[in-house]
């Protein structure tokens, strides 16, 4: 079931891609695996998956002990300081920084491991209060700031739209997104590379690709509804 997800999956964004006149290869897919057991992300990862997302640290290295060692991981959920030691040195990219001292944080502790950390500035463009993230207004000064510190690489921008049944409503998010990112890389800030653009889940991952997205986090479309009673 999961291998059969995954290739309609695959298709809508090849679809996506065509409609935007893009690329394949521009966008990745980081398959969303919270809660999902490890039978489940060795099934994904046997279809050839190798980017898996997910949101809560002790969860996530947990599955770093039982599963191969050429899984990139993405920690996309929000993120607490005193929990960045846990996965610094460990993951492929922090996508849920929406502070500096967070950034800081990651800074200080990539350097002691010799390290350089790639991240991505989480925004919350749709300004909802019930989600983290920098406002849009402070995203550029935040990159600003980011580049002076050592250790860490701003590679991009991240955000999550509001949950709609019409992912045509998200459409201006996304769009806005980009503008967004354009505008921060036309500043050529050093250390700030601009090149990926993390936004879009199940229920709208083809719309955010046809706005720039290069990053789509997908858990539900790949390993179905969760079951939210425990891990296993």
């Amino acid at each position: 079931m999961i291998a059969e997800n995954l290739t309609n999956v695959k298709n809508n964004i090849k679809e996506a891609c065509l409609k935007a006149g893009r690329d394949v290869s521009e966008v990745t897919l980081v398959a969303v695996s919270k809660m999902k057991p490890i039978e489940d992300i060795l099934e994904a990862y046997d279809a050839g998956i190798r980017f898996f997302g997910e949101n809560y640290v002790q969860e996530l290295a947990e599955k770093m002990e039982e599963l191969p060692d050429d899984i990139k991981w993405h920690m996309i959920g929000h993120l607490q300081r005193n929990k960045v030691k846990y996965i610094v040195g460990r993951v492929d990219m922090i996508h849920s920084v929406d502070s500096r001292r967070l950034a800081l944080e990651i800074s200080e502790r990539s350097l002691k491991l010799g390290k350089v950390t790639d991240i991505l500035a989480q925004v919350n463009m749709a300004g909802e209060e019930s989600k983290f993230g920098l406002r849009p207004d402070e995203a550029t000064d935040f990159a600003i700031a980011v580049s002076e510190m050592k250790g860490i690489r701003l590679r991009g921008l991240m955000t999550s739209a509001p949950f709609v049944e019409d992912a045509e409503k998200n459409r201006n998010i996304f769009r806005s997104m980009k503008d967004l990112s354009v505008d921060i890389m036309k500043k050529n800030i050093d250390n700030v590379l601009m090149d990926t653009l993390s936004m879009g889940m199940t229920a709208d991952y083809k719309v955010a690709i046809e706005e720039g997205a290069t990053l789509v986090r997908v858990g539900t479309a790949v390993f179905g509804e969760r079951n939210y009673g425990g891990l296993r």
